[in-house]
């Protein structure tokens, strides 16, 4: 399954990330390796632990589906009773109560935004239709209609009170489309289903994100590889190895060549919402490195916006560590910020795949 998001999910995802388990010396018989995996929110979804004693897969199974329906019933854009679907249809600028966790998240969008400069932006969804990106059919609009649409977008039109749970909007046909961060949610609430079952070591994996923390059996380090950004390819670009057994979360947002042709002209499928049109640099995916795989979602959805040289810029404002990979006419290039370099976190090195 491949990933791709910018602000909303765009069809088959255009990324993900393979977990590579290492096989263990047979001596002796460490714990297990449990499994868990299913299908969710138009994506898989892999749950991969030990623990001692043993937490069987069937002792979670129905309240891992419990608890991703109600994130479903929360924040799904695709279903008309989810809670911010009926904010959504709400032609109205009063408040509108929403479940805590829906509020909280809201407030990560908000962070994002503000410190993207407005990249990031979770009321994106018309701009895609008015381009036809979300359609078999995409096209260039008239530059009189991308304005239309920039006048009834903005999430500084949405106003959040944290203290009564409650938000609201100051144009009344603005929307809010959540997927930037439903799978980084998806993996914090499953995870924490792990934890309260007393697992402490796991990687929770959901559409290609994902939380490692712990350890294997034996002490092992829990290594994990980055595909290579080409469709259809399972080739490593890029090993990861977990340092910090007290979790590292992992999120991308790639593009992987997606684009269309308009009269001799080539455009990214990527919008920027400051603009209404695709930008026009090379990055094709940008991997976020953080603890909470909710921050790390929006995070990557905004760098992958930015571009390589801003994305740079604000990594290093907001204490980010990012990966960053560039089609460079038809040559992959692959860069760690600072940050990420000297991290203590994870350790880098290369896979099968070559730059």
């Amino acid at each position: 399954m491949m990933k791709d998001r910018q602000g909303l999910t765009c069809g088959v995802s255009a990324f993900f990330t393979l977990v590579v388990l290492l096989a263990m010396p047979a001596c002796s018989r460490p714990p297990a390796l449990q499994e868990l995996n299913s299908f969710a929110e138009g994506t898989t979804y892999h749950l991969t632990w030990w623990s001692v004693p043993t937490v069987r897969p069937a002792a979670l199974s129905a309240e891992v589906d419990a608890e991703l329906a109600k994130i479903d019933k929360a924040i799904s854009n695709y279903r008309d009773d989810s809670d911010i679907a009926r904010f959504n249809h709400r032609q109205s600028t009063d408040w509108y109560r929403l479940p805590p966790a829906v509020i909280h998240l809201l407030g990560i969008e908000r962070t994002v935004y503000q410190a993207s400069g407005g990249c990031y932006d979770p009321t994106i969804a018309p701009l895609f239709d008015l381009w036809g990106f979300r359609t078999h059919t995409p096209h260039v609009p008239p530059a009189r209609d991308i304005a239309a649409v920039l006048g009834e977008i903005g999430f500084d039109h949405v106003v959040i009170d944290v203290v009564k749970n409650r938000v609201r909007k100051t144009l009344p046909a603005l929307t809010i489309d959540m997927s930037s961060v439903g799978e980084g949610y998806s993996i914090w609430r499953l995870a924490q289903i792990l934890e309260h079952h007393g697992i402490h070591n796991y990687i929770v994996e959901f559409g290609g994100d994902m939380l490692v923390k712990g350890h294997k059996p034996r002490q092992q380090k829990w290594r994990i590889a980055i595909e290579k950004p080409v469709p259809g390819s399972l080739t490593p670009q890029k090993i990861v190895t977990i340092e910090d057994e007290l979790g590292v979360s992992i999120n991308t947002s790639g593009t992987y060549r997606r684009f269309f042709d308009a009269n001799g002209k080539v455009y990214s499928h990527i919008l920027d919402p400051r603009t209404g049109r695709p930008v026009t640099h090379d990055l094709v995916s940008a991997t976020v490195f953080d603890t909470d795989p909710r921050v790390g979602d929006a995070w990557a959805t905004a760098i992958l916006c930015l571009g390589d040289a801003r994305g740079m810029i604000a990594a290093r404002t907001h204490h980010l560590k990012v990966l960053f990979m560039q089609d460079e006419k038809g040559t992959l290039r692959v860069t760690e910020n600072p940050a990420l370099k000297h991290s203590r976190a994870v350790h880098i090195e290369q896979g099968d795949g070559s730059n």
